[in-house]
C-alpha cells in the first residue's frame, strides 16, 4: 500500500520521526460512556478510539519473575485497603479514585514492559520470517476494523499503535491477530501448544503527547532491549 513502508531501523536517517495524521487517531474522551474490565491487567475500553497495545510469547516471562510482579500488585492492593484474595478486588478497585486506578494501571504497566526488554524464553519472532508473518496478521484489517498505526515486533512481544472502526472491540481482534499468527507460525517452526499469552496489555491514549510518545517508545524500543539491525522489526505508518 502506498502510505505504508517496513524499515528495519529505529529512526529516519535524518533522525526524526515521520508524522502520522491526527484525524485517524481519535483520542480518548473521559466525557464519553467507557468502560474498564479487569484480569490480571485492567482493560480499559471506548468505541472507536485509539490503544496502546502489547501482547507477548507464552514464555516471555519466567515464573519466577510473573510472581514478583504479582506480589507488588498485591501490596499496592493492601495499602489501599483491598485484598486481592477477596473475590470482588477488582470491584473494589474501581470504586478507588481515577487518579488511583490510572496509579495502578500507570505503575504495574511500566513493570510488565520492563520484564518484556530482558529477552527471556525462546524469543521466536527474532527470525525476520517469524516477525514478518505478525505483521501480515497485523495488516490483514487495517482500513476496515482498524487503522494499524507504528508497530514493532520484537524478539518476545509486539507493540503497536490502533484506532479501531465501526464496533471492533480491542479484546476480540488482539484474540483474531494471535490466532492468525499463531497457526502460521507454529507450522513454519514445526511446533504445537500455544505461541502467545492469552492475555494483551492495552492502553487507551489521552491525549496527543501520549499518542507521541508511545510513537518514540515503539522507535526505541530496540535501542533500549539493545537488538542488533534484523533482530526486529519496525513498522511506520506515514500520513
Amino acid at each position: 500500500m502506498n502510505d505504508r513502508k517496513i524499515q528495519r531501523e529505529e529512526l529516519n536517517q535524518n533522525g526524526r520521526l515521520p508524522s502520522q495524521d491526527d484525524n485517524l487517531f481519535q483520542i480518548f474522551d473521559p466525557t464519553s460512556e467507557y468502560s474498564v474490565s479487569y484480569g490480571h491487567l485492567p482493560h480499559w475500553s471506548q468505541p472507536g478510539v485509539t490503544y496502546f497495545v502489547t501482547f507477548r510469547a507464552d514464555d516471555s516471562i519466567p515464573a519466577s519473575v510473573s510472581e514478583l510482579w504479582h506480589r507488588r500488585r498485591a501490596e499496592w492492593l493492601f495499602h489501599h485497603g483491598i485484598l486481592v484474595d477477596d473475590p470482588t478486588w477488582r470491584n473494589r478497585l474501581r470504586k478507588l479514585s481515577l487518579e488511583k486506578q490510572l496509579e495502578f494501571e500507570k505503575t504495574f504497566s511500566c513493570e510488565f514492559l520492563s520484564f518484556l526488554d530482558r529477552g527471556y524464553g525462546s524469543c521466536p519472532f527474532k527470525k525476520p520470517e517469524i516477525a514478518a508473518v505478525v505483521l501480515e496478521a497485523l495488516q490483514h484489517f487495517d482500513g476496515d476494523r482498524y487503522v494499524l498505526g507504528d508497530a514493532v515486533i520484537m524478539p518476545n512481544h509486539v507493540h503497536l499503535l490502533v484506532c479501531l472502526l465501526k464496533e471492533t472491540e480491542i479484546e476480540t481482534q488482539c484474540y483474531s491477530w494471535k490466532k492468525f499468527s499463531a497457526t502460521k507460525i507454529n507450522r513454519l517452526l514445526n511446533r504445537t501448544g500455544r505461541l502467545w499469552q492469552s492475555e494483551s496489555f492495552d492502553h487507551l491514549v489521552r491525549s496527543p503527547e501520549q499518542f507521541d510518545g508511545f510513537r518514540k517508545y515503539i522507535a526505541n524500543n530496540p535501542t533500549v532491549a539493545r537488538l542488533n539491525t534484523g533482530e526486529y522489526l519496525h513498522f511506520r505508518r506515514d500520513a
